[in-house]
């Protein structure tokens, strides 16, 4: 509105100028007739310009954030709970059920969050995950960056079927990433994510293909499908059985090698309640595959994640 304003005022300021120096008699130089349309133009054009903009905009108040081009000094973040029902271990033949905290900020290219938030902030086929990242590389399509997250590993009292094993640290694991944008709906991803502390996590490469529709300004869907594989140490952490795991806990001895550990597909729907609230479910299934599938802790090789959410966002 103030553009508005100021547009008008410009124009009126032109046509007084032109007024007196016609009714004084004096002859317009060329330039100054020159000067003056330029000015008109400006003028007009900004007003307008401001006017199409504001229309353009309206309906696209609530569409998420990545629909927009980012701006390298932008800050946002979501604040928000999750229920979430999933595993109680990978391979687990139960699952728990869990109400966290979701929240996440990000400032230009770095970002800090917690599971899931990325999406619920609006970065369609968000690539980055969790935890502490920085967004490296943003050219056409391409995008390379790399993370940092804590990996709560694997406690004991998760399962029954873990008594006797040794409960997995929790420890520090780096990430990078390369996402593809091969359209406006379809991202191919490819991560690699390693212990940084040596607490025996291994390494984990993904290789991942996203999907995002919108069906409304304020609604859109999504999809995936992926696949998983561990390198040996990790493969032994999280699905192998030592000799002293095997005598305290009368399961028998395993040791995997490395390779493909898994592969899911999920579904998403998110909608805008007003142009900060929004609402979010996902559900997902995930198939142990290889020596995933054959560890003597794997009880159920099939597992179902599902999760429902609300959340508050703001963009400054």
């Amino acid at each position: 509105m103030v553009l508005k304003i100021h547009a008008l005022t410009a124009v009126q300021a032109f046509a007084r100028a032109d007024l007196r120096l016609r009714c004084s008699g004096q002859r317009p130089h060329r330039a100054s007739h020159w000067l003056r349309r330029v000015g008109l133009v400006c003028a007009l054009s900004t007003g307008l310009g401001w006017t199409a903009a504001h229309a353009d905009n309206a309906d696209d108040s609530v569409r998420l954030a990545a629909a927009q081009p980012a701006d390298p000094a932008d800050s946002r973040y979501v604040l928000g709970l999750s229920l979430r029902s999933s595993p109680e271990y990978q391979g687990a033949d139960r699952n728990s059920l869990k109400l966290k905290p979701l929240w996440a900020y990000q400032y230009g290219r770095f970002r800090i969050s917690t599971s899931a938030a990325g999406s619920v902030m609006g970065f369609a086929s968000d690539p980055v995950g969790s935890g502490v990242s920085a967004e490296l590389l943003s050219r056409d399509r391409w995008k390379l960056g790399t993370a940092l997250r804590f990996d709560s590993g694997r406690q004991i009292h998760d399962s029954t079927r873990l008594n006797g094993l040794p409960d997995i640290q929790r420890t520090l694991r780096g990430r990078i990433y390369l996402s593809y944008s091969l359209s406006d709906e379809w991202t191919a991803l490819a991560s690699v994510s390693q212990d940084l502390l040596g607490r025996q996590g291994g390494a984990e490469l993904g290789l991942n293909l996203g999907y995002r529709h919108w069906l409304t300004a304020q609604t859109s869907v999504s999809a995936g499908a992926g696949v998983a594989l561990g390198d040996q140490r990790y493969m032994q952490t999280y699905f192998g059985i030592s000799d002293a795991g095997a005598l305290a806990s009368g399961l028998p001895r395993f040791a995997p090698s490395a390779g493909l550990k898994g592969a899911g597909f999920g579904l998403g729907i998110m909608t805008a309640l007003t142009p900060s609230w929004v609402a979010f479910a996902n559900l997902g299934s995930t198939a142990l595959l290889g020596n995933a599938a054959n560890s003597p802790l794997t009880l159920k090789p099939m597992s179902t994640t599902a999760t429902i959410g609300l959340a508050y966002r703001c963009c400054r």
